[in-house]
């Protein structure tokens, strides 16, 4: 069944005559009277009678007209739809994002996104990088904004963020009299460290900043989420180097002192699936990028 079919189905089922339904067509009446013809073929039943003074349905014509008025109206929402998402206006994104993203400004990249976009529907879901590379892959997630760069060939990354790490520690601590701190200096001291497990990205460069300053930290706590690390940091229970966006996170408790030397970079990344280009996802990245440079710069200031 053709929505051709039905459409001409429809037009003659209003207009009752082959002439004016011919008219509104834009078509001559044999190629309406033949389209007919085939759409009853196809379901198997007459749906008009017809003599030299009036054209009527017949019961099952009358039954078609109803279903069939549905069916173009679906087929033109979904025609609408489409075009809607292929011009960037509508559709849907399912993102993942670590926790640090929430302080680097992606809140606010979000709402002015949806202000342009209303019609695009946003679900968010907090996970770390590598869960997010497995829900990709798995295209349960349209866009991810990770710790790491290193991804399946099936995925693309953009570099959106390098920010320094910042040291944190309690707020009563002797170290946080001071407004720079030597990597050094947190010798000795208890660490808590974020998992490798949820990022081994970040597991090792924190390791490999202690060991260039000489030591190896004495790990006390691993956690799974950037806050928690503050957290636990602003309750006394050790020390951390953490991203310089955790500044933002307010915790009482906690102090934040850069450091007095060049480390390895915190890195933000936007990561998706390769293939055909979708609007909404290129439209976000560049939206979340523009606001994570505001928010760098404006904590640099």
């Amino acid at each position: 069944m053709e929505l051709r079919h039905l459409r001409y189905f429809s037009v003659l089922a209003e207009e009752l005559h082959f002439g004016r339904a011919a008219r509104r067509l834009s078509i001559s009446q044999p190629p309406l009277s033949v389209a007919i013809r085939q759409l009853e073929d196809t379901v198997g039943a007459r749906l008009f009678e017809r003599n030299s003074k009036e054209v009527r349905l017949t019961p099952a014509g009358e039954a078609l007209r109803i279903s069939a008025r549905r069916v173009l109206l679906q087929a033109e929402e979904a025609a609408i739809e489409a075009r809607d998402v292929a011009l960037g206006s509508a559709g849907r994104l399912r993102i993942g994002f670590v926790g640090a993203m929430l302080y680097r400004g992606l809140p606010q990249a979000l709402r002015a996104f949806q202000a342009k976009h209303p019609a695009v529907r946003i679900t968010l879901s907090e996970l770390n990088s590598g869960v997010q590379i497995t829900e990709l892959l798995n295209d349960r997630l349209d866009l991810g904004f990770a710790h790491t760069r290193r991804v399946p060939l099936e995925l693309q990354h953009r570099l959106l963020l390098s920010e320094p790490f910042v040291a944190c520690v309690p707020a009563g601590h002797a170290l946080a009299r001071k407004r720079v701190l030597a990597p050094a200096e947190l010798r000795d001291q208890p660490f808590v460290l974020f998992s490798r497990e949820a990022s081994p990205d970040y597991h090792e460069r924190i390791l490999s900043i202690c060991a260039d300053a000489g030591f190896l930290p004495e790990v006390r706590h691993e956690v799974r989420h950037w806050l928690a690390v503050v957290s636990l940091v602003s309750q006394g229970l050790g020390v951390a180097l953490v991203p310089q966006a955790m500044r933002h996170s307010a915790l009482r408790g906690a102090v934040f002192r850069p450091l007095d030397r060049a480390v390895a970079q915190s890195e933000a990344y936007g990561v998706w699936r390769s293939g055909p280009q979708n609007v909404l996802v290129e439209r976000l990245l560049q939206g979340v990028a523009d606001s994570l440079a505001s928010t760098a710069e404006a904590g640099q200031a």
